[in-house]
């Protein structure tokens, strides 16, 4: 109901109703209050029609005080200090021009509010003189007070709505950022379980293409190199589905990381590798220990995507893997032994996507990562993430 176009047209209308009904309102109590006012004394000039016109024209315009609050306010102070000049009973007027007043402060800056504010103040004491005899002082106390509330209360109704606005502004820019992230997060991890796969899966159909007259072994055993490795994909793109369908998935066991591949399954990464062709050694150094998910898994892809390159780009090359627990901290080096037909390694590190996810993986866990060509030949890639572990001196 609440996005129902009648419904809508009504909520649109609501506020100018609101504005109408409080003009005429204010203008009903107010010529009521002059005609009915008794005045034994004599103390203020007869009600006539003038009084009543004025009345009208100090009240009526408010309905607009929310388009035009600046004109509106100069509008009623001009026929609020006439009113006062004539001589009128007071009261009736004062309302108008407060509401006026607090309409400014709410919507338009300090500068001119308090300048607003200062008008206000000298039309309310010159009406001040219409008061009865004995309390007149009280009359200059309550214009002054009533003055100052109203545009304290305007002035804090817009820095309010400011600051709403300010927050609302945030939380979409908020919004805006998690998207944002979300989306590299998903082009990161599709480029690093498709990008080494299909790598895999090209090199084994050309060898399998190759030698499949010639050697039909050597091609069954390239068709299950293939097979594996499709179907490992396949594996890894739903386990990545599992995670984006979680609203909140926690890490650990049976959380969005579960069943994520990490370096306890790099055995089965190099041997995938070197069925394409690509020789590994692999060596870990120092005591082994359970890494945190995220970690574990962003040594693992920076390794995958490590391998991928030297398939791509040396293929044949024998390549190191060199893992390394310390105490606080894992560090991960691959470096292959091959030339490769490309640009510097700087440029290569700077162009290249896979490069780029390695260095965003990394800085999430505040690891670094760092690529360079090696002077005797070759290419290296170096991961050192932080571990933080509990019961370790700082």
């Amino acid at each position: 109901m609440a996005a129902h176009p009648a419904a809508v047209r009504i909520r649109s209308v609501l506020p100018l109703v609101g504005e109408v009904v409080y003009a005429v309102g204010s203008l009903w109590i107010s010529t009521a209050m002059l005609r009915n006012w008794p005045d034994p004394n004599g103390y203020w000039r007869a009600s006539d029609p003038l009084a009543y016109g004025l009345l009208c024209a100090v009240y009526l315009p408010l309905m607009l005080r929310r388009v035009f609050p600046v004109a509106v306010l100069v509008s009623t102070a001009l026929l609020t200090a006439c009113y006062f000049t004539l001589g009128y009973y007071h009261v009736p007027a004062v309302c108008g021009l407060l509401l006026a007043l607090y309409t400014v402060a709410a919507r338009r800056d300090r500068r001119v509010s308090a300048r607003c504010a200062a008008v206000v103040l000298v039309v309310l004491l010159w009406g001040t003189r219409l008061a009865e005899p004995g309390i007149g002082p009280l009359s200059v106390g309550f214009v002054t007070v009533s003055t100052i509330v109203c545009w304290v209360a305007g002035d804090g109704s817009r820095r309010l709505r400011a600051l709403t606005l300010r927050l609302r502004r945030e939380q979409e820019e908020k919004a805006r950022r998690a998207v944002m992230e979300e989306r590299i997060q998903i082009a990161r991890e599709l480029h690093d379980v498709i990008a080494h796969h299909v790598s895999v899966i090209s090199v084994q159909t050309g060898v399998a293409g190759y030698v499949v007259a010639t050697d039909p072994a050597t091609a069954r055993s390239a068709l299950d190199v293939i097979g594996s490795s499709a179907r490992e994909a396949l594996a890894e793109m739903r386990r990545m589905l599992v995670v984006l369908r979680q609203p909140d998935p926690g890490p650990g066991p049976g959380g969005a990381t579960s069943g994520m591949p990490g370096l306890g399954r790099l055995g089965e990464l190099v041997e995938r590798v070197g069925a394409a062709g690509v020789p590994v050694d692999v060596t870990v150094t120092g005591t082994a220990y359970a890494l945190p998910p995220g970690v574990d898994l962003c040594a693992y892809r920076v390794v995958q995507e490590a391998l991928t390159n030297v398939m791509k780009h040396a293929p044949a090359a024998p390549t190191t893997v060199r893992v390394h627990y310390a105490p606080d901290s894992v560090s991960v080096l691959i470096r292959d032994e091959g030339a490769r037909q490309r640009v510097s390694a700087t440029g290569r590190g700077s162009a290249g996507q896979g490069l780029i996810g390695m260095r965003e993986r990394a800085t999430i866990y505040h690891g670094t990562v760092v690529t360079r060509s090696v002077p005797e030949g070759g290419f290296e890639v170096s991961l050192t993430v932080p571990v933080p572990r509990p019961g370790l001196a700082p």
